[in-house]
């Protein structure tokens, strides 16, 4: 990982362009390739970023970024405070609570709870910025990632994406749908989500563990 404080103003081209003056702020270069441009503070939100995969090329003024969707995010140097370069390897993934770890154990043991004639592939499937909760293929053979939450908000939705960005890139795998799975979704999670393709389902953690029934609640 990359990470400069510098004095910089932005620039974004794409689906719609955005400036942001010139002020003090964090660029963070990740492994994968994604840039984000952070403020000191906003909690963790960047106030403009490029997912992975992009173009990244240096000159004297600052860095080009740009994206296979011709995408462009034009960073000016202005001032160097900081640069410096870390090799931090491969993150284990995050490590689930009690009840969200049983929820994807439940799940794995009857995966057809999800649609009928549905096989596991794995648990913890890997990608290369982290493990997908279950993969699984559906009745017809097709490949479906699902991801798993106790709150379904949209960093989870965020989350689900950016592995089936990567699991897509797999032969053998492409294409490949999503399922999001939570006890509880949040209504702008369940709406980005449906615009992405990707299918909502609401979890009942007593049902799940037979205290009433073995249904889903699918929407």
């Amino acid at each position: 990982m990359r990470l400069v404080i510098a004095r910089c103003s932005v620039d974004y081209e794409g689906r719609l362009q955005a400036h942001l003056p010139e002020a003090t702020r964090l660029i963070m270069v990740k492994a994968d390739g994604c840039v984000a441009v952070h403020a000191d503070g906003g909690a963790y939100k960047p106030l403009n970023w490029m997912n992975a995969p992009n173009r990244l090329s240096e000159d004297d003024e600052g860095w080009t970024v740009t994206s296979p969707k011709g995408e462009v995010l034009r960073i000016w140097l202005h001032e160097i405070y900081a640069d410096s370069s870390h090799e931090m390897g491969v993150d284990p993934g995050l490590q689930k609570d009690g009840v969200e770890a049983h929820l994807q154990e439940l799940l794995a043991r009857d995966v057809e709870m999800l649609g009928n004639g549905w096989k596991l592939v794995r648990r913890e499937y890997p990608t290369d910025i982290g493990p997908v909760d279950l993969l699984c293929r559906d009745d017809e053979g097709m490949a479906v990632a699902v991801e798993i939450k106790r709150r379904g908000e949209i960093d989870g939705v965020e989350q689900l994406t950016r592995y089936l960005d990567r699991l897509d890139r797999d032969g053998n795998l492409s294409p490949v749908r999503g399922v999001f799975a939570a006890q509880e979704i949040k209504p702008q999670a369940r709406v980005l989500a449906e615009a992405r393709g990707i299918r909502c389902v609401t979890l009942d953690y007593d049902e799940l563990r037979g205290i009433e029934s073995n249904e889903l609640k699918l929407f």
